[in-house]
Parts: structure tokens; C-alpha cells; sequence
């Protein structure tokens, strides 16, 4: 039995590592006119990522972090496809537009809180100026089973989306009551059944751990009924309580959130669960059957990480469309505006909605291969690394080494001369482990208001 006391000395703020370097380092230093040149000479025979942001939502749930807009208006939903229509023909014009599509997602906001009509609007649009979609493409949608009928189920499969990621959190209703989120089991398996009913390939489940009133007895309830529906995939996150950030948050009374070793204890039942009952933990906190291909890529050590979550589409460039969307090539990260007048001031200019972003030095990239291979996979090829960049690993990172020893010493991780191991306990504090190997926590050590706690 796990002593999750001793985690506790582990909640600390720190990186979720949805890239290196992380969004904080995001700049206007990395300007306008350098993005169109990385867009105007990448390769058009590398594989392209679409990421669309549609951001409205009817009303808030309090535990929220994305960037979303509330509405009930739409003709602002009308208004908002206007833009991005604008956008993609900047972007066809800007870049070579022929390069195949691997992967595309909707996320949100609330993705079906737009019609059937204008979900199809919106694909036969992007389809019309990124017109390759690969037959193995792999297209996924964020869905609010709240928002979600037949007719949007229709458009999606016209189009050809593969896996649907329903938003659930948590089946208690004093947590729903708490976060905002009115959502009883019935709607939910209603609109899973739904899309099973048109041949879905992969459903995902987003539940959230550390939520007001959650304690380890009924989050329980929740897995169960969760591994009731039958999903290919979960993504179990740990809330992140960022009040400094995002306002709703403080609608939340803090002294009802679970202390760091409750949340510890909800994650490891969480793991056990799900592993004795046919999924695979894969990485930080996704779990998928062992016919997924999330799950092949993990045995393989091939699994990649990138904005969208977890992936097996490694070596791609990912554009990001939208209001806030943040985009991804082999040595940048570009981010668009994040207020909609700004958003839609650019694109009247006839300019991409590019806001900021930060061009990758080669130590930035050797310490994003490592981070990521061990956010992504649990452990770390050693001369890989050296082979791909030229380095001496153990002299490169010798103080990273040294900070990760106590770690060595209690379990968590194990070190070779070829290898970093990640132990399956270790794997509760993985954020902590890659920490050590990022360059810019340094100077954010002291500050308690830049990320959420890891634990």
C-alpha cells in the first residue's frame, strides 16, 4: 500500500508539458513576419495537423481553463465562421496547402453548441482549401453530450470523424452542482449510444479529479459508471486551480477541493481500476484498451504529445485555426490572439490572427525530445537522444541527474547509463520527473501564480 503522505512534499506548481517551451514563454519577439516565413518554406510533403478552436460556450462550468467565449447569441456563432473562413484562405494563400492531413480536431469551447449546418460548413470550408485528408486520418471532435444531437451526429460521420471525446468530469451531482455542470448519467450514455450508432471507431471519456466535494468513495461511483459505457479511451486530469487566471474559478469554495493525498489516492484507484479491468495507462493521464493504437504506440515506445493530447502522429506540423488556437512546427510555436476584436482586427487587415510565439534554440529542442518522450512514454532512450543531437548525455544534463537522485533513491524513477526508467509509482508524479530538464523553471521557482500544482 502506497503512503501518499510522502507525495505530498510533490504538489507544487509546475508544467503540464503540453509543449516545450511551455506557453508562458510565448512572445511577440517571435514576430509576424517570421511565422509567414516558416509557413511560406515548410515542406509540403511533411504531414499536416489541423486544430479549429470554436470557442463558444451557452454557460460557464466553473472548473473550466480553456479560453471560451459565452454566448447564447447566434449570430455570433455566424459571425465567428465568417472569420475562420477568412482565415483558412490567408492560410491557403500563405502556404502550399497540399500537404497531407493526418489528423484534425474540433475542440472547444463547446464544438456542438454549433448546428449540423454549420459543422458542415465548417469542414467542407477547411476540406476546400486542405483538401487531402488521408484515408487513416485520424479526425476527433470534443463533445458536450448536453449539446449533441442525431443531425450533428450525421455531419460528423459525413466527414469522416474516427473518435469523439465526451466531456463528463464527474457523476456526483453535489460536484456537478458545485462546478455548474448539470449532467446526469442518462444524456451522457444517451449520446454515446448515439455515437456508437454510426460506427464511431474510438470513444473518449474527459473525467476530472480534484474537484469540489470529490472524495475517494465517490469518485469510485464515477469510474464505474464511466466503465459502464464502455469507452475506448479515458483522460483522467488532475484540476488544475488556476483562480489567478480564469475568474470562474473563483466561484469554487477552495476549502471543499480534496488535499494533495486524496487526490493521490483517487489517482492510484483510478489506475488500479482501470488496469485490472482491461486498459493501459498511457502517459500522464489517458488510458486506452489494448486494441487502440495510443496503446500500440506506448509498447513501442512511439507515443508523441503535442496540444491535442496524446498521439501516435509524431513528426508533424500542427496549425493551429481560431481564436487562441496554438500551432506547432519543428522548431517554433505560433499562437493567435486570444481576444475575438483582435482576432477579427487582424484578419480585416488581410493578415494572419498570429499573436505570439517563440522560435526553439537547439537546447530548447534536445530538452523537448526528452520532456516529451518522457511525458509520453514513461521512459527515456538515452543514446537516441545522443545519436539525434550530438551530446554527451549525462555531462548535458548532470544537473538535472543530480536533482532527480532523491527520486532515484525513493523508487520513482530509475537511471542506466542507456535509460530513464519511470517505475509505475513514479508515473503519479511524472510531471515532478520531467521537471529537472526544463531550462526556464528556474525562473518561475519562486512564483506560485504561473502554474497549477503537479499533485
Amino acid at each position: 500500500m502506497i503512503d501518499f503522505k510522502q507525495f505530498v512534499k510533490y504538489s507544487k506548481p509546475g508544467p503540464r508539458y503540453t509543449s516545450y517551451p511551455t506557453a508562458v514563454e510565448f512572445s511577440e519577439d517571435f514576430t509576424y513576419d517570421r511565422y509567414v516565413e516558416k509557413l511560406k518554406n515548410r515542406d509540403a510533403k511533411k504531414p499536416l495537423s489541423i486544430y479549429i478552436h470554436l470557442p463558444f460556450c451557452r454557460s460557464a462550468c466553473y472548473f473550466c481553463g480553456c479560453n471560451v467565449v459565452f454566448t447564447s447569441k447566434e449570430e455570433k456563432k455566424v459571425r465567428y465562421i465568417d472569420y475562420l473562413t477568412r482565415e483558412l484562405e490567408l492560410l491557403s494563400q500563405t502556404m502550399e496547402s497540399s500537404s497531407d492531413i493526418v489528423q484534425f480536431h474540433f475542440g472547444g469551447g463547446t464544438p456542438t453548441f454549433f448546428s449540423a449546418e454549420q459543422l458542415d460548413g465548417i469542414m467542407n470550408t477547411v476540406k476546400k482549401h486542405f483538401p487531402n485528408f488521408t484515408e487513416d486520418a485520424e479526425v476527433s471532435c470534443e463533445i458536450d453530450p448536453r449539446f449533441f444531437n442525431e443531425e450533428q451526429m450525421k455531419v460528423l460521420k459525413k466527414h469522416g470523424f474516427t473518435r469523439i471525446s465526451f466531456g463528463v468530469q464527474d457523476f456526483e451531482p453535489i460536484v456537478q452542482q458545485a462546478v455548474h455542470r448539470i449532467q446526469p448519467y442518462d444524456i451522457t450514455k444517451e449520446a454515446v449510444e448515439l455515437a456508437r450508432k454510426y460506427g464511431v471507431e474510438s470513444i473518449n471519456i474527459d473525467l476530472i479529479y480534484g474537484l469540489p466535494y470529490q472524495t475517494l468513495e465517490s469518485f469510485k461511483k464515477t469510474l464505474e459508471l464511466a466503465h459502464s459505457l464502455d469507452p475506448d479511451r479515458l483522460a483522467v486530469f488532475n484540476y488544475a486551480h488556476v483562480p489567478w487566471l480564469k475568474k470562474t474559478m473563483r466561484k469554487l469554495d477552495e476549502t471543499t477541493i480534496p488535499s494533495p493525498d486524496v487526490k493521490l489516492a483517487i489517482l492510484q484507484h483510478t489506475i488500479d481500476y482501470f488496469t485490472t479491468n482491461g486498459y493501459k495507462m498511457i502517459g500522464m493521464d489517458h488510458f486506452a484498451k489494448p486494441d487502440d493504437e495510443l496503446f500500440k504506440a506506448i509498447e513501442k515506445g512511439e507515443l508523441h504529445r503535442n496540444f491535442q493530447g496524446y498521439t501516435t502522429r509524431g513528426g508533424v506540423d500542427l496549425l493551429g485555426i481560431g481564436l487562441t488556437s496554438i500551432g506547432e512546427g519543428e522548431d517554433y510555436y505560433a499562437q493567435n490572439y486570444k481576444e475575438l476584436p483582435e482576432y477579427e482586427a487582424a484578419i480585416d487587415a488581410g493578415k494572419l490572427p498570429f499573436w505570439r510565439g517563440v522560435e526553439l534554440s537547439l537546447d530548447d529542442r534536445i530538452r523537448k525530445a526528452v520532456i516529451m518522450d518522457l511525458m509520453s512514454n514513461f521512459k527515456l532512450d538515452i543514446e537516441k537522444i545522443e545519436k539525434q543531437f550530438g551530446i554527451d548525455f549525462k555531462e548535458y544534463f548532470a544537473d538535472a541527474l543530480e536533482a532527480l537522485q532523491p527520486m532515484v533513491d525513493e523508487g520513482l524513477v530509475a537511471i542506466t547509463d542507456s535509460a530513464i526508467t519511470v517505475s509505475q509509482t513514479g508515473t503519479l508524479v511524472i510531471r515532478n520527473i520531467a521537471m529537472p530538464f526544463d531550462a526556464y523553471m528556474q525562473k518561475h521557482a519562486a512564483s506560485k501564480k504561473t502554474f497549477s500544482k503537479t499533485v
